[in-house]
């Protein structure tokens, strides 16, 4: 049985060095593995990996199939190499992950939100300056929450204007130049910075009041602190707009600027997908959900079009 840890580990080898990272897909095939050991199974069949896919008994279809379709994928790879392997059908466990609903904030909102900031606690040191700069910074980028708080200092070039994001998602490195004003925000929070905490014990760009790296699960518990205080949630709510819809409100603002500017968004979109770090266009695509403001615009366009053409 070790030979199907051994051919586990060489798998995703394999789809690690095309650039995925797949942390949840090696838990998840190791309790496979453990199941396989314990049934004494020599090679994968449909009836046992569903049997794995099935448990626990109180997980959600959509969790199941997801499992199931995990084990598919490693089917796939292990029939190269022995025939006997069973890949399970497609439609065997009907189920799809939900994505959660985008929620696309305004002006006025994010404004609302970098201010909010401002006045966190305590208000004399650097936790009020780091929130509202980072924000500020998912907004007018569309960085990922993780790319952004794992800035380095080099990796910020304020004479250029430009953010090196490095080994994000798919392991990929892309180079993002910066509006001045941003330029200038991200100038002025370092000055802040330096002089509240002069000796860091870290070289992320952005710090906690202490100077160590900031954790995604802080930021996160400050970002709905912030989204009650202005009324964005309740204090009894367990969802609601999360930062992330930072990331999907720029796409779309994108997108608006192109209709309204007369541009065709289907040759500038491959732009935006490099922009944000995609691995391919049709990534991108789910970032363009069709909102009023958005759906406006594409009306517009097409009424000049229409209008060109009779």
């Amino acid at each position: 049985m070790n030979l199907l840890l051994n051919e586990m580990n060489a798998y995703l080898a394999l789809r690690r060095g095309l650039g995925f990272k797949l942390t949840t897909h090696e838990c998840t095939l190791r309790t496979f593995v453990v199941f396989m050991q314990a049934r004494a199974a020599e090679f994968v069949t449909t009836s046992l990996a569903l049997e794995w896919a099935q448990q626990p008994r109180h997980a959600s279809q959509a969790h199941r199939a997801k499992r199931l379709g995990m084990v598919r994928d490693f089917a796939r790879y292990l029939s190269a190499r022995d025939p006997r392997t069973q890949i399970p059908p497609q439609d065997l466990l009907p189920g799809r992950t939900r994505r959660a609903q985008p929620y696309i904030y305004s002006d006025v909102q994010i404004l609302r939100m970098v201010q909010e900031a401002a006045v966190l606690e305590p208000r004399d040191g650097l936790r009020p300056s780091t929130y509202g700069t980072l924000l500020g910074l998912l907004a007018v980028t569309g960085m990922r929450v993780g790319e952004a708080i794992a800035l380095k200092d080099p990796d910020v070039d304020l004479r250029q204007g430009l953010l090196t994001v490095r080994q994000s998602k798919f392991n990929k490195t892309r180079i993002l130049p910066v509006h001045h004003s941003t330029r200038e925000s991200l100038r002025a929070y370092a000055r802040v910075r330096d002089k509240l905490v002069p000796v860091r014990a870290t070289d992320r760009f952005f710090v906690s009041n202490r100077g160590t790296r900031l954790e995604a699960s802080v930021v996160r518990r400050a970002f709905i602190h912030i989204s009650r205080s202005i009324g964005l949630r309740t204090p009894a709510d367990r969802r609601g707009p999360r930062m992330h819809d930072l990331r999907h409100t720029f796409a779309v603002r994108t997108l608006t600027d192109w209709h309204r500017a007369g541009i065709d968004p289907e040759q500038r979109l491959p732009l935006l997908s490099a922009y944000l770090g995609h691995a391919k266009v049709s990534d991108t695509y789910w970032y363009l959900t069709a909102v009023p403001e958005l759906l406006g615009a594409v009306n517009t366009r097409l009424e000049h079009l229409l209008g060109d053409l009779s």
